[in-house]
Order: C-alpha cells, then sequence, then structure tokens
C-alpha cells in the first residue's frame, strides 16, 4: 500500500483473522484499505477498536494508515502497542521500523527490521526495510549486501532489485549495478524509470551509445519523463552533440517548468558553449525555483570566473552569499574539537575530493600525497566518486585509509571525519562539481585548507586557509578577495606529474609547415571576446600564421560555427584556424602539441594543466597577467620553470611577446629543444621539496591552533 523512503513497503493483511463477527468486518477493512478507500478502512478499524481496545491486527492496520496519511507520531503509539501484544510477529515488527525510519530514528528503525528478521529469516521486505535504513543511516556497503538478499530471496521483487542497482551505482560497482537493473527490468520489462536508472549507470561507465539507448527506451514508455530527457541531454554533452543535448534540456524544462537541476545544468551547457550571459539568467532561475540548491550556486560561481568584465570584488561578494545562504545556516551542528594539542605530533591530514581519478586535479595532487612524509603525516582520503578508474587504484595505495563518501549525506561525513580524528582536513574542489563543501560548513576537523582544484576563495568563514603562492597571489593584492587566511608557499603551489603516456618533444612545428602555429587547447569557455580579438591582433601580424584550438565543445557544428564567425568579425578567415574536438587517448591528445609553435594562454581565465602540457612538450606559453588568482595561475608557472619574459602585464605587451617569438625562430627552436628539461628541473616538478613545503605549512598551522588550547 504505502512507500516510506528506501523503497520500504507497508505489510497489510498478513496476519490470521480474529473469529467471527470481528473477523468479518477486519476482512471488509482491508478489502478497503488495499483498494486505497482509507476512510472506509480506517472507520472500520476504529470500529473494532472501540469494541476490542487490544485487539492487535487492528491497532496494526490503523497505524499503518495513519502512517500513509503523514502522522507518524500517532501511528507510532499503535504500531508499538500492537507489538507489545503480538511481539512474535515480523510483519509488525517491519511496520514498525518503517515508521521509525520516516521519523528519523533510523537506529531504532534498524532494530525493528533485524528483530522482524529474526522472526522470520526469510522476510524479503523486512530484509528491504533493512536496506533502506542502512542507506539512511549511511552504512552502504551493509545496505548492498541486505538488498542483495531481499533480492536473491524474492528474485520477481522488481523494487529490491531497483534499489540493489542504485546503491551499487552509488559505489562505483558499474557492471554490477547494471546487472541489477537488467534483473529488474527481467521481472519489470515496461518500467520506465528502470531504464532511465540504467542510462544513468552506462553513462558513468562513458558507454555513451548503451545510454542513449537506455533513456530513449525510458522515453519511449514514458515521453513525459523530464529525468529522463534530462540524462539524456547530460549524455548527448558528453558525446559532443551538443545542439541536441540543448534541445533535450529544455524539452525537460517544457514538461516541468519547476525543474531546477535541468535550468542548471542547461546553464553549464551553454557556459560551456561560451553563451555566458544566458547560462548566468538559467542558474540564477534554478536559484530562484530552488534557493537551497547550492549545485546551481557553485555552477554560477565557477562562470564568474570566465566572465571577461566580473571584477575580481564582484565574485569574491558572490562567495561571501553563497556561504551566508547555504553555509552559514549550518552553524549550530559544529562541534567542539577535542584533538590533542601536541604541536609536534604526527598529524592527521585528510583529503576531501571527486577527483581521485584521471582528472586534471589528480596531476598536481597525486605527487604530494605520493610524497608525504609518514613519519609526520597519516593520510586520510575521502573520495566522491561513482567511477573510480586505475589512477583511484593508485590513489587509493598512497592513503593509509580510504573512505567512500558518495551517496552519504553531508553530515554523515561530516561526523565520520570527526570519528577520524582529522586534524587538518583539505578540500581539493571548491565550488566545482561533487564538493563536499557543506561537510567543511559543519567544521568536523579544527583546521581547515582549500587548495588546487578551484581558481578562488570558497567563501566560507569555517574555511581558516589557502594554500597558494606569491606569483598567483602577491601579497597586498587579493587578500581581500578571501575568506580564508593566504598560505604562499615558498616557490609554487602545484607540483605536476606528467603523463607517462607523454610522446618525446618533436622538432619545431614551423620549420616543416613554413608557418607559425599558434595553439590553445583550453576549454572554449575560456576563449573570451577580449580572447579573440587578441589572438586576431596576433594572427594579422603574423602573416600565413595558423591558429589551433582543441576543446570538447568544438566537437559539434553549431559551436564550431559561432566560434568561427567570432573571428571572422576581427577578419580572420576559416582557413587560418583548424578548431580539433576532445581526443580520447591522453599520448593523442599529447601528440597534438608536435604540431604547435607558440601557445596562447586565455584571459582571464588561466589555463593549469594545459600549460604544464604545453611546457613539457616543448611549446612555450604567452601569458598575461591578471588581477585575481585564476588570471595569475599562468604567472606562477612560467615564472618557477624560469620564463618570466613570456608574462605580459598588459595587453599589448602579450601581443608584442607572442608576436616577437613568432618572429624569432632560433629563439622559439632554442625553447623547443630545452623546454622539458628546464621544466623537468623546475620547482614545478620538485614533488619531494613541495611536499616538505607543504608539511612545514601544515605545522605552522597546527602549532598556531595548538597555541589557541592552551
Amino acid at each position: 500500500m504505502g512507500k516510506a523512503r528506501g523503497g520500504q513497503s507497508l505489510i497489510i493483511g498478513r496476519r490470521p483473522m480474529p473469529s467471527p463477527p470481528i473477523h468479518q468486518t477486519m476482512q471488509t477493512a482491508a478489502r478497503h484499505h488495499q483498494a486505497g478507500r482509507l476512510d472506509q478502512a480506517e472507520a472500520l478499524y476504529r470500529r473494532v477498536l472501540l469494541e476490542h481496545p487490544s485487539q492487535p491486527e487492528a491497532l496494526h492496520l490503523l497505524g499503518i494508515i495513519l502512517s500513509q496519511r503523514g502522522q507518524h507520531e500517532a501511528a507510532l503509539e499503535l504500531l508499538r502497542k500492537a507489538v507489545a501484544i503480538h511481539p512474535r510477529s515480523a510483519d509488525f515488527q517491519s511496520n514498525l521500523g518503517i515508521v521509525l525510519a520516516n521519523l528519523g530514528r533510523t537506529q531504532e528503525a534498524l532494530e525493528a527490521f533485524e528483530q522482524a528478521l529474526r522472526l522470520r529469516p526469510g522476510h524479503a521486505q523486512a530484509q528491504s526495510n533493512l536496506g533502506g535504513a542502512l542507506r539512511a543511516a549511511g552504512r552502504m556497503d551493509e545496505a548492498i549486501e541486505a538488498f542483495g538478499k531481499a533480492a536473491a530471496s524474492q528474485p520477481g521483487n522488481a523494487a529490491a532489485w531497483h534499489q540493489l542497482g542504485d546503491l551499487l551505482r552509488v559505489r562505483g560497482r558499474l557492471p554490477e549495478a547494471v546487472q541489477a537493473f537488467e534483473k529488474e527490468l527481467a521481472v519489470a520489462p515496461n518500467n520506465a524509470e528502470a531504464y532511465n536508472f540504467l542510462g544513468v549507470t552506462l553513462a558513468a561507465m562513458a558507454e555513451a551509445p548503451q545510454a542513449m539507448e537506455a533513456f530513449r527506451k525510458s522515453l519511449d514508455l514514458r515521453p513525459d519523463n523530464a529525468d529522463a530527457h534530462n540524462n539524456l541531454a547530460a549524455i548527448l554533452a558528453a558525446d559532443g552533440q551538443l545542439e541536441q543535448a540543448i534541445a533535450e534540456y529544455r524539452k525537460a524544462i517544457e514538461l516541468r517548468p519547476d525543474f531546477p537541476g535541468a535550468y542548471s545544468n542547461l546553464g553549464n551547457l551553454l557556459k560551456d558553449c561560451n553563451r555566458l550571459e544566458e547560462a548566468l539568467a538559467l542558474f540564477r532561475k534554478a536559484l530562484q525555483l530552488n534557493p537551497e540548491l547550492a549545485q546551481a550556486h557553485d555552477n554560477l560561481l565557477f562562470a564568474l570566473f570566465v566572465h571577461p568584465t566580473m571584477e575580481p570584488r564582484e565574485i569574491f561578494l558572490q562567495h561571501v552569499q553563497w556561504n551566508r545562504q547555504h553555509a552559514a545556516p549550518l552553524a549550530g551542528q559544529i562541534q567542539k574539537h577535542d584533538n590533542d594539542p601536541s604541536p609536534n605530533r604526527r598529524l592527521r591530514i585528510g583529503y576531501v575530493s571527486p577527483d581521485f581519478r584521471e582528472h586534471s586535479v589528480a596531476f598536481f595532487v597525486e605527487n604530494l600525497l605520493a610524497n608525504h612524509d609518514p613519519a609526520q603525516v597519516e593520510i586520510f582520503c575521502y573520495a566522491e566518486l561513482s567511477r573510480p578508474d586505475l589512477a583511484t587504484a593508485r590513489f587509493q595505495q598512497l592513503a593509509r585509509q580510504w573512505r567512500w563518501t558518495t551517496g552519504q549525506a553531508d553530515a554523515q561525513v561530516a561526523e565520520l571525519i570527526r570519528q577520524d580524528r582529522i586534524d587538518i582536513l583539505v578540500d581539493l574542489a571548491g565550488h566545482t562539481s561533487d564538493n563536499r563543501l557543506l561537510v567543511f560548513a559543519r567544521k568536523p576537523a579544527p583546521i581547515q585548507v582549500t587548495y588546487c582544484g578551484y581558481p578562488g576563495t570558497t567563501g566560507l568563514t569555517t574555511m581558516d586557509y589557502r594554500l597558494t603562492d606569491g606569483y598567483a597571489d602577491p601579497p597586498g593584492q587579493t587578500e581581500h578577495y578571501h575568506t580564508e587566511q593566504l598560505v604562499r608557499l615558498p616557490q609554487t603551489f602545484l607540483c605536476f606529474r606528467p603523463s607517462p603516456s607523454a610522446p618525446p618533444v618533436g622538432p619545431l612545428a614551423a620549420l616543416a609547415n613554413g608557418h607559425i602555429t599558434f595553439a590553445s587547447f583550453n576549454h572554449v569557455a575560456k576563449i573570451t571576446d577580449p580572447t579573440v580579438e587578441l589572438w586576431s591582433q596576433i594572427l594579422r601580424q603574423v602573416p600565413d600564421s595558423r591558429l589551433l584550438l582543441k576543446s570538447p565543445g568544438l566537437g559539434d557544428a553549431a559551436p564550431r560555427q559561432q566560434l568561427l564567425e567570432r573571428f571572422a568579425a576581427q577578419g580572420i578567415s576559416a582557413q587560418r584556424l583548424e578548431l580539433q574536438a576532445r581526443i580520447a587517448s591522453l599520448g593523442s591528445h599529447l601528440q597534438l602539441y608536435h604540431r604547435a609553435d607558440i601557445a596562447l594562454d586565455p584571459f582571464p581565465y588561466h589555463g593549469t594543466t594545459t600549460t604544464c602540457e604545453a611546457l613539457w612538450m616543448g611549446v612555450p606559453v604567452v601569458s598575461l597577467a591578471g588581477k585575481h588568482h585564476a588570471s595569475r595561475v599562468g604567472v606562477s608557472l612560467l615564472s618557477n620553470v624560469g620564463l618570466p619574459q613570456l608574462i605580459a602585464q598588459d595587453p599589448r605587451g602579450y601581443v608584442q611577446i607572442a608576436v616577437g617569438l613568432a618572429n624569432d625562430l632560433p629563439t622559439l627552436i632554442e625553447l623547443r629543444i630545452g623546454l622539458r628539461d628546464r621544466v623537468a628541473h623546475s620547482p614545478l616538478l620538485d614533488a619531494p621539496g613541495f611536499a616538505r613545503s607543504v608539511e612545514a605549512a601544515y605545522r605552522e598551522m597546527w602549532r598556531r591552533w595548538c597555541q589557541t588550547q592552551g
């Protein structure tokens, strides 16, 4: 009849009926109940209880009706009476557990479900209910085991297969999740939602064709399923079919005009297509519909760094607003820290990230974790990812303690961190996808630090420090754009790990081509109108030169045409541009640098991984210094490899440096030959030295905290 959280189902009418005349009344009431005629059923149950106040089945079933109506406290009272009269009933115990779960009393609910299973070990529904409660408690692996037992004992239970599949998906056990959803579909072949979840799982496995097929089957069964349209749009976008993705997002919004997630997702896609003003309007619409949707607010903040005219002060104030809206209300959950305040003891460092995988952040974090001194720090990793890969396995080897957090509520993750007694908790995501900033809002560790994954402040008053350097954040220039205290590492705030699959540096492309090829492999979203204008000036001043651009967004005709038109408006013909879509193989991606002579850094949002890759492949990068961190990363990277002459302080200087390099083939040849060795012997690749500088920063933070505990 009714449903409770976690897919738990109430059990009606399985106890033997009492003898007449109550027997007939109870039978009639049960028929009304099963048919959904709750008013008639309730009246009859109450009639029985007037004459027989201790009739257990009437107490039980009336309790179920009250629970179905949302009157959980009243339902709890009745079910407790029923259980007290008939403590050996597994059904009574299971339904009692559901009511307790609905009241948020998870531990008591678990005890009730466990008692039901002790009374009837093969009770499939109680087993499913137990799985739902374990999931609510954040005990994900135990929940998987419970749903697995429920599905095995009752293979025709589609709901159990669905819950099992969803949990396996959340935990990153994707092939097993696919099998569970397929078993659900074998039982319920016309279940649109099962196809939708199967598609989500296949999408996470990067099985784009199969995911699209699953979403389309879901939509064949339910054309008005806005969620399936939204999910189909996401996989189309990931596959580079951007115009079709936009159409699907708009269909989801048409079907459900109050669908904030679809507005936010469409905004992200339009941002990636360089339609920034439309994107910002969509993020604001999503927040208007759901002011608590932190993810949409995250997307809006991240987009501001790309905006060509947004002042750093305004970006900062928007981050402060995020904190006020989403984090500050959680201040009441902050607890006193009782960590041992010994200033020189070994520290427990927790790293929180969705990017312990093949991701640009991993290129910079892996060296740090691999070179930490185990005598100084003990590493804990809190992994928010549903698609582990080979890089994930490497990270797992580096952490003494590995915690999967996917699928757990922020409060549960915060409690886990408190139980681990973390001394310094490090955020590696900022306001990027799948971040856990609302864990940091609860301050589960006495010291909290943000680093690497985001180009600005978090805005959180609970974030104590931000790791940077004096090039990206010069003293006196950017402190007032941060809620955190800036900690400037001695040389670089980044330590790059080049890919082992990187090919050797090739000869200067211009020697074979007879012309200079400029390049940028940054996302097209970073190619702002001022960037297009300056790049066009460079092309006009270097006759016969070409510009090679590579971005995931350039695999679709519409974004390509839009970009060509933007350059055409500056007098640059399409024949001088080469637009390259995403290349799946990292080795092939790096091989493309063999065709480039000079890389151009976009602005105001500089490249990071792209700049490091270009330098490693022997391609010098020209960068324009800006006023805040996102527009000064190139300054840090070039300064640390000893190439400050490639840093411009104004747009005119940017053009002059690029044009000057293009007209100086001997210097380009020299750079091509020596850049990799230069980078290899720079602070950018000194992993042990970098780890020592970070540990020294952690130690100083810790000593300051210990002094406050005196």
